[in-house]
């Protein structure tokens, strides 16, 4: 009866992995030989077909090929990178660093630094507004930086109650979502005024570290670690209104607006899709399994592609694994 028990629990676990494949599909891998440690963010050029990796652990910024599936450079000497975002007007790579505090700017053909501001201490994830050009740093004890990118001067700093994780910026409005998990809440910024406007507490559900937002549906998506869930805010009130099983882990979240989905990457070894059912309620259609500590991803809606980074663990290789959303 034992034995029967396990034949029918792994036959569960096989057909449940197979059923994960119409949502996502790994269509490529690309090896990062000799890259060790864990990943922070990531950054694309479209156009030119690369993928920029903040290798955090390796203290290095890999420059991927996704074209033809190979690694194209490793810029070094960083100082465990962490935000990553390139601007497509300029040819041009930013990089902060958490341990010197340091944003480098980087030429995006020969990769040479440009320019750099210091005094960011604990420089983390970055962002830029479409509309202004304006740059945002999370850094330090509590701080959002501005700075005017193409001085590379800071014209301004948004206080925080604690050091930022994720954040995003409203496209059509002028608010700032920011995760705070020190201080146990998501901050919201009028970036106008430079100030937080609210605070929604973080209860019953911590470590708040990833974030995607639906502006065109007011809703802002929250990915917790203690426990393992999404929390879904209605941004017009502020109040949560749904809670969702997610992977452990989670350090990466994004909703997929065509195909009302989100996907949730996490360290316990898998991604996890959660397809929108219809207003407001949701479910996971798939849990697949990648690898342990395979927490970091990227998805670009343009392309349809989840880029995930494995870390060097053991035996595991260090490599970007690449998902076609189906």
């Amino acid at each position: 009866m034992k034995t029967l028990g396990v034949l029918i629990l792994c036959a569960f676990s096989f057909t449940a992995r197979a059923q994960d494949s119409p949502a996502l599909k790994l269509t490529r891998t690309i090896p990062l030989p000799g890259v060790k440690g864990r990943f922070d963010h990531f950054a694309i050029d479209a156009k030119g077909h690369r993928l920029f990796v903040a290798a955090l652990g390796n203290n290095t910024l890999e420059v991927l090929d996704i074209a033809a599936g190979k690694m194209i450079k490793s810029i070094t000497k960083l100082h465990k990178p962490t935000g990553v975002i390139y601007n497509s007007a300029s040819n041009e790579i930013g990089v902060a660093n958490g341990d010197d505090g340091t944003f480098q700017v980087f030429e995006g053909t020969a990769y040479s630094l440009v320019r750099k501001l210091d005094s960011l201490d604990d420089a983390d994830n970055v962002r830029v507004d479409s509309k202004t050009k304006l740059t945002y740093i999370g850094y330090g004890a509590g701080a959002l930086a501005v700075l005017d990118a193409a001085s590379m001067k800071q014209i301004g700093s948004i206080k925080l109650p604690a050091h930022p994780e994720a954040f995003q910026l409203e496209t059509f409005g002028n608010r700032i979502y920011v995760n705070v998990p020190d201080a146990k809440l998501v901050a919201v910024i009028d970036r106008e005024k430079k100030a937080v406007i609210a605070t929604w507490p973080m209860t019953q559900f911590k470590a708040n570290f990833p974030m995607a937002l639906d502006e065109a549906n007011h809703r802002l998506f929250v990915g917790c670690r203690r426990p393992a869930k999404v929390l879904v805010f209605d941004t017009s009130t502020g109040k949560e209104s749904a809670s969702l099983d997610i992977v452990g882990d989670t350090d990466d979240l994004f909703f997929d607006a065509a195909r009302k989905r989100l996907y949730v990457s996490g360290g316990e070894g898998y991604v996890d899709v959660i397809q929108e059912q219809d207003a407001g309620r949701f479910a996971r259609i798939a849990h697949v399994a990648t690898a342990a500590g395979a927490r970091t991803s990227l998805y670009v809606a343009e392309q349809s592609r989840l880029y995930l980074a494995v870390p060097h663990r053991g035996s595991q290789k260090a490599e970007i694994r690449i998902y076609e959303a189906r």
